[in-house]
């Protein structure tokens, strides 16, 4: 059997695509609430000021928490050892910079990780998973300012000392990788950006532009470090993680400047912010890039020490799929999570297009691997689907639980070869809104939740055939896959 006793099977979530609850416990609005429905050929918009008639997914969302006994029973009940989560910074502290908790926000985690601890399911906390404060997107231009690590340590550090003998699994950021690109601007950095407009930024950035996105990447570096140094002295149980947005980029001919294209993409899309977060200081190629577009990245005396005296206990990463590079720009386009790549003649796509590529799940983990040598969790890997339902009243997923098969089956001979593997979080356990489109079609989980794309439904929740399957899988550590 590849995978270790104790392996953390489980799912994961994040609070602004599950949780609802936007505007109820004293919780203040975040960026995500600010963020409009959308679908692949119609952009998500981002508005400055909430219009009371349109449809904002984040408000309500699929309903975590009126839900969450039953969602947590139903994770109990698929043998769930590890449930991923992050808790929203807004339900704790309003406008993110206030001195003191809300502690009604306080106590709504203390009620979920007691649930969790009924099933023994480990939590696995995200500190920040794209819902930075409103508050601190309006007074600082989000994570430009830097005024905002002292409010995400203050913060964080609330978290570590409320939740000490409920949680030791932490992540400081999700897929923080994202801020590494244009279009993490809003989403990842919570900057402010055009009224009205989309979403992910579509034109070109000029050099200030890029200067003022790779400050705030650096301020989350020095958060996301001074937060490990903490969260160790408050704990020293507490493990803590990274978060990367992974994807594996090949050269899309043997052209040696097709190589190079894809060692470039790998370097800034992948390996920049793991190379800051687990070695604890920038990149040799950082300094290239950084020149070759002008950019400035505005650092203070003494945050060298502070990554390097900050860095991580473990890898975790996402993984769906793979893209190919080339310098021909003729060559067929495609996307994925948020990445764009030439699109590989020897693999199958999703219903949205993304290459499906669990062989390149194996090469991602081991080159990650050797890398660093430190652990791995896979805390985000599934298939988004139009799930429908059948004559017979149920959903027949056979799909997804094809697709995960694959990907399982990958982790295991990574696994054989030697890679340091801690546990697997299928994203979506529970059907939640998809972040980069913001719709429900596209869906995730095991389990279905009554809710549609225009925010219909009365969120009752139904097992698919893949619960069923991953009960047995978890019951088996990965040995029944059939």
């Amino acid at each position: 059997m590849a995978f270790k006793e104790g392996f953390l099977w489980g799912g994961a979530t994040a609070a602004n695509q599950f949780e609802g609850g936007w505007n109820e416990g004293g919780k203040g609005p975040g960026v995500p609430d600010h963020i409009r429905g959308g679908t692949v050929s119609a952009p998500r918009l981002w508005d400055k000021e909430i219009d009371p008639n349109v449809y904002y997914p984040s408000h309500q969302a699929v309903d975590f928490y009126h839900f969450y006994k039953e969602d947590i029973a139903l994770y109990g009940e698929m043998g769930f050892k590890c449930f991923r989560l992050s808790i929203n910074w807004s339900r704790i502290y309003p406008n993110g910079d206030e001195l003191e908790p809300n502690k009604e926000g306080l106590e709504f985690y203390h009620n979920v990780f007691a649930e969790c601890k009924k099933y023994n399911i480990e939590p696995l906390v995200t500190i920040s998973h794209y819902e930075l404060p409103w508050g601190l997107s309006v007074k600082y231009n989000g994570w430009v300012g830097r005024e905002v690590i002292d409010c995400y340590v203050r913060y964080a550090t609330t978290l570590f000392n409320e939740y000490k003998d409920e949680v030791t699994l932490w992540l400081t950021f999700n897929e923080i990788n994202i801020g590494a690109q244009a279009f993490g601007r809003i989403m990842s950095l919570g900057m402010q950006g055009d009224d009205g407009k989309p979403m992910f930024k579509l034109e070109p950035e000029t050099a200030e532009e890029m200067s003022d996105r790779f400050t705030a990447l650096h301020n989350q570096f020095v958060a996301s470090a001074k937060a490990v140094v903490i969260g160790h002295e408050i704990n020293p149980e507490n493990k803590i993680g990274l978060m990367i947005a992974g994807s594996m980029t090949y050269p899309y001919t043997p052209n040696p400047l097709d190589i190079k294209d894809a060692q470039d993409r790998m370097n800034m899309s992948n390996w920049f912010c793991g190379d800051v977060q687990v070695r604890g200081h920038y990149p040799y190629y950082a300094k290239r890039y950084f020149k070759d577009h002008n950019v400035t990245v505005r650092m203070e005396e003494g945050d060298a020490e502070i990554l390097a005296k900050g860095t991580v206990d473990f890898y975790s990463f996402s993984y769906y799929m793979s893209s190919c590079a080339s310098v021909d720009p003729e060559a067929l386009k495609g996307s994925g999570n948020m990445f764009t790549g030439i699109v590989n003649p020897y693999l199958k796509a999703s219903d949205w297009g993304w290459q499906i590529d669990p062989e390149g799940l194996r090469i991602y983990m081991k080159e990650v691997y050797g890398r660093y040598e430190i652990p791995l969790f896979i805390v985000e890997n599934g298939l988004g689907a139009n799930d429908v339902r059948s004559e017979d009243g149920k959903f027949h997923d056979d799909y997804r639980i094809n697709y995960l098969r694959d990907h399982i089956k990958a982790m295991e001979q990574a696994v054989e070869d030697g890679v340091d593997l801690m546990g697997y979080t299928m994203w979506g356990c529970t059907d939640l809104v998809s972040a980069s489109t913001g719709e429900m079609k596209k869906r995730y989980g095991f389990v279905y939740v009554d809710r549609d794309n225009d925010g219909n439904g009365d969120f009752h929740r139904e097992r698919k055939d893949s619960f069923f399957w991953y009960k047995k899988v978890i019951e088996s550590n990965g040995a029944d896959l059939d």
